[in-house]
Parts: C-alpha cells; structure tokens; sequence
C-alpha cells in the first residue's frame, strides 16, 4: 500500500526571517575553490560557497577609507595617463580620430580604481572615474598638437633662414648708414628697434595646454559649430565616462547562511 509521507507545503505560510536553497545534495561543490560541499554550505552573492570560502570572504572583505581612495585614485590617474597616450598614439599613427577609444579609457580607469581599492567603490569614486577619464580623452589633444607642431619644424626653420638673411641685410644697411654719417659729417636717423615679447615660461605653457586640453572637444564648434561627427564623438565619450562610473559603483559582498544540505524527505514511500 502506499502511505503519505510529509507533506511540504501543509505549511503555506512564507518565512521571511530565512533564505532556503535547494541543491543535490554531494553533488554540489564550490563556486570559489571548487571542492565539494558536504554538510552545510553559505550564499556568496547567490553563488554557493563552502565555509572555508566563506570565512575568507568575510575576513578579507575590504572596508572604504581615506588611506584606501586614494590608493584607487592613484591607480585612476595611471591608468588616466595610459589611456591618455593610447588615444593620442592612436590619432598620430593613423591620422584618425576615433572616438571608440573613450571606451577603452573609461574601462581602464574603472578598472584601475578597482584594483587599487579592492573592489571597494561608491559614489565618490564615480565622480573620480568619471573626471579622470574626461580628461584623459581631452587632454589626448595636447601631445596630437604638439606632434603636428614638431611636424611643420622644417618651414620654421625655413622662416628662421630667411630672418637671418634678413638679419645680414639690416647689418650692411647699417654699415652703408655708418659710412654715409662719417663721409657727410650728419647722424642719420636710427630705425626703430621692435618690441620684444616676452618669452612664455615652461609653467605658464604648461597650463596654458591644459586648459585647452580640457575644452578641446568644444573647441570645433567654437571654430565651425555644432557637426554631426562631433555629436557622435561626444555621445561616445559619454558612453566611456558612464563605463568608468558603472564599474566604480561597488559591489557589496553579501554572505548568506549557513544552510543545511542534508536530503529532503520523500514525500511517498511504498510499504
């Protein structure tokens, strides 16, 4: 005959005070080191996990603090510099500009604050990741200048040539002038002498080329207005920026248990 055993859901009430989860038992092993579970097991953020596993986790689990931020945002600003010099490479070698690249960036420095903090992230750090990446794409318009500059080197010193030569001709006029003063006995008048402008310092240069790093992407409407190539551009690096943010965002590590894995019950037995 048979006979009914427990029933399992005589009980319909739900219990919210607890969390249950069904596996096979001895089948089941670790997400993290991958051995199997015998006996109770826990929850690391919905992936199962042995009690070994989950006493590391919650002892190595790392805490936000000063000392840790700026550790992360170290990191930031190199992976910031990095990605600064693989935009910029990137546009010199193939003379495009591409802005698929602030993804990469975005994603570097994501994921450089990351590391530096162990996983830890917040709102303070988006706001990080979200200017240094800015930055690294815009400021990646100083070393392309600079580069185009180094490039027109030859028609400098082609224009250095002719205000030299221009240099000996203004000595033998003056010469010529000297010689007519001492034959007709009469100073002739002087030519003005320029103004000299005053040489930029390194300082004062070198902030210059920050500031129109910072505003370069605005700098094409300012000079031929709103484009759709440049709307594209600025749509891709906010979509890099919001990489960056995302990936700083955190996340909590949650340690759930532990739960019983020993078999359920049958709910029929033949006798």
């Amino acid at each position: 005959m048979f006979r009914i055993m427990a029933d399992p859901f005589a009980n319909p009430t739900p219990q919210f005070g607890t969390a249950e989860y069904l596996g096979k038992p001895g089948n089941d092993h670790c997400q993290f080191c991958h051995q199997p579970i015998a006996g109770n097991y826990y929850r690391i953020n919905n992936a199962m996990a042995c009690g070994a596993c989950a006493d590391k986790m919650r002892g190595g689990r790392a805490t936000d603090s000063h000392a840790v931020f700026v550790r992360a945002l170290l990191y930031g600003i190199g992976a910031a510099i990095a990605g600064m010099i693989l935009y910029a490479v990137f546009e010199i070698a193939t003379g495009l500009i591409v802005g698929y690249v602030s993804l990469a960036v975005g994603w570097m420095v994501g994921t450089a604050m990351m590391k530096g903090s162990n996983g830890v992230g917040g709102r303070r750090y988006q706001i990080a990741a979200v200017l240094l990446t800015y930055a690294a794409v815009s400021m990646a318009a100083v070393p392309v200048w600079i580069h185009y500059g180094n490039k027109h080197r030859q028609e400098q010193q082609q224009l250095q040539r002719q205000q030299s030569q221009g240099q000996q001709n203004q000595q033998q006029l003056e010469d010529e002038q000297k010689q007519l003063e001492s034959e007709s006995g009469q100073k002739l008048a002087e030519p003005a002498a320029e103004p000299v402008q005053p040489r930029m310092t390194f300082g004062r240069w070198l902030a210059r080329a920050a500031l129109l790093g910072l505003v370069s992407p605005f700098l094409e409407v300012w000079g031929g207005g709103v484009t759709f190539g440049w709307l594209i551009g600025l749509v891709i690096l906010f979509v890099g920026m919001k990489i960056a943010a995302k990936l700083t965002a955190g996340r909590p590590v949650q340690i759930y248990g532990p739960f019983n894995d020993s078999p359920q019950p049958s709910q029929l037995s033949l006798t």
